[in-house]
């Protein structure tokens, strides 16, 4: 997790607002409500000497009783998907290429910043295209304000790919950019890209075989067999 966040995390867990912890970190107000609206929330006693009781203890009430229903509905929906088979597999990634895949140039590439949905398309490039480590490069895009270090080791441990396999860190400096991703994206976004080592069957075959099922999937939506 960004040290930023876990320090943010504790101080929330122990009872500050949000803009005592924004006076602590510099971390706006708005991000600090994105990352724990779904947390419980009790105010320590710092917070409730600042303001008058009856308010913070209302608001607490029912950002509480909001993130228990919050829980209740993730639960039930866990429940209701049960277990992945290997072909639910197959189509949630191909759900996933779908949407956040590159699909021109012959060339296999997925790129988000979460790191469930990039462990995801490793997964299913392993598991669904029958790949290994050595046809998957993972380069890394990040901004001035992450620190290099610990984004490359962050990344390493999410997609398990060997150090020789990450390409060279690129840094958006431009200036429209900076404030609008600032410590939004602690660990910059993840490029996975597949490289076929010389066979034609992980590579362009694979490319186009993968084209195959989006036109396969889509045509049957668009004509309601599904």
């Amino acid at each position: 997790m960004n040290p930023l966040r876990t320090e943010a995390q504790k101080l929330r867990d122990t009872g500050y607002s949000y803009n005592m912890i924004n006076a602590k970190l510099g971390i706006a107000k708005s991000t600090l409500s994105n990352w724990f609206k779904d947390r419980l929330f009790t105010p320590n006693q710092e917070v409730l000497q600042r303001i008058q009781y009856g308010p913070i203890i209302s608001g607490e009430r029912a950002h509480n009783k909001r993130v228990q229903e919050i829980q209740r509905m993730k639960n039930l929906g866990i429940q209701e998907l049960g277990n992945l088979s290997k072909r639910d597999l197959w189509l949630l990634g191909l759900g996933l290429y779908i949407g956040e895949g590159n699909k021109s140039h012959e060339t296999i590439c997925i790129v988000n910043s979460d790191p469930k949905v990039i462990g995801l398309a490793i997964k299913w490039f392993k598991d669904v295209c029958g790949l290994k480590n050595e046809n998957i490069t993972v380069a890394i895009h990040l901004y001035p304000d992450n620190n290099i270090w610990e984004c490359f080791k962050f990344w390493g441990k999410v997609t398990g790919i060997p150090i020789e396999n990450f390409r060279k860190i690129q840094i958006d400096t431009r200036k429209d950019k900076l404030l609008i991703k600032n410590r939004k994206l602690p660990y910059g976004t993840a490029h996975i890209r597949v490289i076929c080592k010389g066979d034609s069957e992980k590579g362009v075959k694979l490319f186009r075989k993968l084209l195959g099922w989006i036109e396969g999937a889509l045509s049957q939506i668009d004509a309601g067999i599904v």
